[in-house]
């Protein structure tokens, strides 16, 4: 198994000391930091060089992005998409909601460019991921740069129950529901990139 002090193992046991945990509008956790420095730096190079990125166009957003988990890491990363710290991961998560996740983890790199958002949605397709882990990644985007990422009491997007900076390395997790209302404001300048992390409930049988 990777260790708690490894680069890897950071994430894992940041989470597990996660920051706040709230209950309302949904579950969901804030952590300030989930990734070593020197392992951030590695990872922003990267996706800001050869990730494979292509333009994904929906109803409700435009973004960039790529599976992690099918794409050609580099060998400093590859340990990202390691079945030992997918599984730690993934345990760390269960640990913290309380459930009994399946084997299963998705893991997708996100980046957003000026002029692009990702509208009021949240994520609930049934039967389909049940919790997410979103780690921020960036140059050190202000407030006026945009990309900051909304919680809301319900669908409606005036109704805001929380507003999150975008801190390169903070992380939000949180459990997926028809009412986990959530959007990324229109980025202004720079660029905005996430790692989101699916989970899946281990379901009983009928």
């Amino acid at each position: 198994m990777i260790s708690i002090h490894s680069p890897y193992g950071f994430l894992r046991e940041n989470i597990a000391k996660a920051v706040e945990f709230r209950d309302s509008p949904f579950r969901y956790f804030l952590t300030k930091r989930c990734l070593n420095l020197d392992i951030e730096r590695e990872i922003l190079e990267w996706f800001e060089t050869d990730a494979p990125w292509r333009l994904v166009e929906t109803d409700f957003y435009e973004q960039y992005e790529f599976s992690m988990l099918d794409a050609a890491l580099p060998q400093n990363l590859s340990r990202f998409a390691s079945p030992d710290y997918l599984q730690a991961l993934r345990n760390a998560i269960a640990t913290i909601f309380d459930i009994s996740l399946d084997d299963r983890v998705a893991l997708l790199a996100h980046k957003l460019i000026p002029g692009q958002r990702i509208a009021i949605h949240n994520d609930y397709l049934g039967g389909d991921e049940t919790h997410r882990l979103t780690v921020q990644l960036n140059r050190g985007l202000s407030d006026e740069d945009g990309g900051l990422f909304l919680l809301f009491n319900s669908f409606d997007s005036n109704d805001i129950h929380r507003i999150l900076r975008p801190v390169s390395g903070s992380g939000i997790g949180f459990e997926i529901g028809n009412n986990s209302n959530h959007a990324v404001s229109r980025l202004h300048c720079g660029e905005r990139y996430t790692l989101v992390y699916s989970f899946y409930a281990l379901r009983r049988a009928e």
